[in-house]
């Protein structure tokens, strides 16, 4: 590596720790560290008590009264008989002592500029420490000093905290008397810068991790949202296609058979708004998901087999000649399973409707142990046009996927001159789904 580089390398992290470093955002302090303040304590500045800053707060105090209280001790004490005291002054003194103990108190806020301040008090410190000891530092300046470092590898970057530890273990040297002291000091700085560093490391991580899994969650939720909608916009095509569809026949139908008759046109229209309020009803239940802002959904019940006589007389009014049969205990379905065979049932309907009006419906619905089968089949319609064969649109679609959704089997296709639609549903007690 060229000299220059080496240089470039080396400066870079001495001046992000003497001049342009800053330190990060402190991290989430634990719900048991910080609490609001009791409501008796109101007039205190202050909202919330955390016991860290606190606890450096206690701490600078103790450091500060017990060091200022030692070197008054030592400074009127001669360091041997017949050699006067130092005789240093009292501010001075005290100055010694705030520098001691001072960034502690800051340590929490402003970590790098706590380190800098203690570096720097450190160094005009030595000089009037030295001469009342053989040492030329305190004990609580060393406790500052390595809290401060701690700190600031905490909270600064790797490129920061190495800076900072050159800059500390320069300043040890120094300051220091003799060569045990400059072994002892770097080992102690440098455990300390390693205890930060990989403290910053493990939260830096649980943070990613904690962020990864809110995406996750975020990401799961919004294919909730899409499976939802999904199976919204799939009810919505069963109630506007059975119901338009019917209405569309009915619309067609009631002037021809009303004949110049008010009173049956009058019946065929009131049948008519009848189907149209059921529709609208049906889809206000359907949209009040995605309306209700809080997520208070209707709680009128979905249609089940229950309903399947009044789906059937809706197709023979429209013109279908519908033969129903059922059998086995069609009482007690899953409520997936009832709502899946009727949303079937009624798009086979609004096929025969749209693609053979005038048609003969069979609509066979069975159980036979853990199954249901449902076969609807109809014949051509009264013009004797044939089912487009292979006209998958979305009702066959949402037909799929409400038989694949309970783990059952579709069969969909031209039968002779008609269609026929067979679906057979798992019977589970645990099944879910729906529309």
């Amino acid at each position: 590596m060229p000299p220059r580089d080496a240089l470039s390398r080396l400066s870079r992290p001495l001046v992000r720790a003497l001049v342009k470093g800053e330190p990060g955002p402190p991290f989430p302090r634990s719900r048991r560290l910080r609490f609001r303040t009791p409501a008796f304590l109101g007039l205190l500045p202050f909202r919330t008590v955390d016991l860290v800053l606190v606890a450096d707060l206690v701490l600078a105090w103790i450091l500060f009264a017990s060091g200022y209280s030692v070197l008054l001790t030592v400074n009127d004490e001669p360091p041997m008989p017949g050699v006067p005291a130092p005789g240093i002054n009292v501010n001075v003194l005290l100055l010694c002592a705030v520098v001691s103990a001072l960034p502690l108190a800051l340590r929490d806020r402003w970590p790098l500029a706590a380190w800098r301040l203690a570096t720097g008090g450190m160094l005009l410190a030595a000089h009037f420490v030295g001469r009342l000891s053989s040492h030329s530092y305190s004990t609580a300046g060393i406790i500052t000093y390595l809290l401060v470092v701690y700190s600031v590898a905490v909270r600064c970057d790797r490129e920061t905290t190495l800076g900072t530890w050159l800059v500390s273990v320069f300043a040890l040297v120094v300051v220091s008397t003799n060569g045990g002291e400059i072994v002892l000091g770097a080992g102690l700085l440098t455990v300390t810068a390693l205890l930060g560093y990989n403290v910053r490391s493990r939260r830096l991580a649980a943070g990613r991790l904690a962020e990864e899994e809110r995406r996750s969650e975020r990401a799961l939720a919004a294919q909730a949202v899409l499976e939802e909608r999904t199976r919204i916009a799939r009810e919505l095509h069963d109630v506007v296609a059975h119901h338009m569809s019917v209405i569309a026949i009915q619309a067609e139908a009631v002037p021809l058979k009303a004949a110049g008759d008010p009173r049956v046109l009058e019946e065929g229209l009131a049948e008519i708004r009848a189907l149209s309020l059921a529709a609208m009803t049906e889809m206000r239940r359907v949209l009040g998901v995605l309306r209700d802002g809080d997520e208070r959904a209707d709680t009128a019940p979905q249609p089940g087999l229950g309903r399947l006589e009044e789906l059937v007389a809706t197709a023979r009014s429209a013109g279908l000649t519908v033969t129903l049969r059922l059998g086995g205990d069609l009482l007690g379905l899953p409520e997936a399973v009832s709502l899946s065979a009727y949303r079937i049932v009624q798009e086979a309907l609004s096929n025969a409707m749209r693609h053979a009006p005038g048609s003969a419906v069979s609509v066979r619905i069975t159980r036979s142990g853990d199954e249901l089968r449902v076969h609807v089949a109809n014949g051509p319609g009264v013009d004797g046009r044939e089912r487009t064969p292979g006209n998958a649109g979305h009702g066959l679609l949402g037909m799929r996927e409400r038989v694949s959704m309970l783990g059952g089997k579709l069969w969909a296709g031209p039968v002779g001159k008609g269609f026929a639609v067979t679906a057979i549903l798992p019977i589970m007690e645990d099944a879910e789904g729906g529309a």
